[in-house]
């Protein structure tokens, strides 16, 4: 995972105050977690994280597109991307990153990575059920459309046997 040190923030040389980072995403970052559910993806991560003498604020903001698939019609489509995510980053005795908002490191620590927060605030901004907005507003043209709506079962009101009605007339008398 060396390719993914570039996500490190090394924080001892820095002042107490406010700091900022950018980070350009794209299909090559979720290689390395073997990701591969969209075409292609090009979005900017901007991070602002604020140094306090005994924790750190950290705010992402993701920007960007995902190429991904339809579910219905597998046609590619641009999914837009804008998210954020807050996080605290506080020092322990031991690194601790099972809950969502905070992330414990050990006090000898002098970096932590990002990497992993990167992939899942963009992995989980991305929509479970893909549909096309063409296929929402009726604008998508498609063969696989075409083919549904050939395959659609068509609602056709039969003719009822007459002698059904017969019995359907007993069972009312009987009734009232």
């Amino acid at each position: 995972m060396d390719a993914l040190q570039k996500y490190s923030i090394q924080f001892i040389g820095l002042k107490i105050g406010e700091h900022t980072y950018s980070y350009p995403i794209d299909n090559r970052f979720f290689e390395n977690y073997k990701y591969d559910d969209f075409q292609s993806i090009a979005c900017d991560v901007y991070l602002n994280l604020v140094k306090k003498a005994n924790l750190m604020e950290v705010q992402m903001h993701i920007v960007g597109k995902a190429v991904l698939q339809c579910d219905t019609t597998n046609e590619a489509f641009d999914e837009p991307l804008d998210t954020q995510l807050n996080f605290i980053v506080k020092f322990g005795d031991y690194y601790d990153d099972t809950r969502d908002d905070v992330l414990i490191i050990p006090r000898n620590a002098f970096e932590f990575n990002v990497a992993q927060y990167i992939y899942e605030a963009i992995v989980l901004a991305l929509p479970v059920k893909r549909v096309h907005p063409g296929l929402l507003d009726g604008t998508l043209k498609s063969i696989v459309l075409d083919k549904l709506k050939e395959l659609e079962i068509k609602d056709k009101t039969e003719e009822i046997d007459p002698r059904w009605d017969k019995l359907n007339n007993l069972l009312t008398k009987q009734q009232t």
